[in-house]
């Protein structure tokens, strides 16, 4: 497990970059729109927000990659700093599975609920 957490974690953190890219800079390119099914006018439409989302997906892998490197420091703390931002991913996919779709879930949460469990069996 001490080899499998770190890679986990840093796959929670990959695909949240991608979720950024995907929402703050491709959301109403052919990709974001097939991605998360919108029209070009709805996509139009709530760009703004979208872009919003993806910042928050930034702040989420900041905080998962200073975990990573707390942890590849040997920080007594880093398993701290890795819960409580992998919990957030894992919260916010509960309720995008609840609010929007329970893919979200399969594809945000179940991630960080594995990166969360390796870290914690480590």
């Amino acid at each position: 497990m001490v080899l499998v957490a770190p890679v986990l974690v840093a796959l929670v953190a990959v695909l949240h970059t991608y979720f950024l890219v995907l929402e703050m800079f491709l959301w109403e390119k052919p990709l974001g729109r097939k991605t998360f099914g919108n029209s070009a006018e709805k996509a139009k439409l709530t760009a703004v927000l979208a872009k919003n989302q993806g910042l928050y997906n930034g702040f989420l892998v900041a905080g998962i990659v200073w975990g990573l490197v707390l942890a590849g420091q040997g920080v007594a703390h880093a398993r701290d700093v890795e819960t409580f931002f992998l919990a957030c991913v894992i919260v916010a996919g509960a309720y995008g599975a609840a609010t929007v779709s329970p893919r979200i879930f399969v594809v945000q949460a179940v991630p960080a609920i594995l990166a969360l469990g390796a870290v914690w069996a480590a």
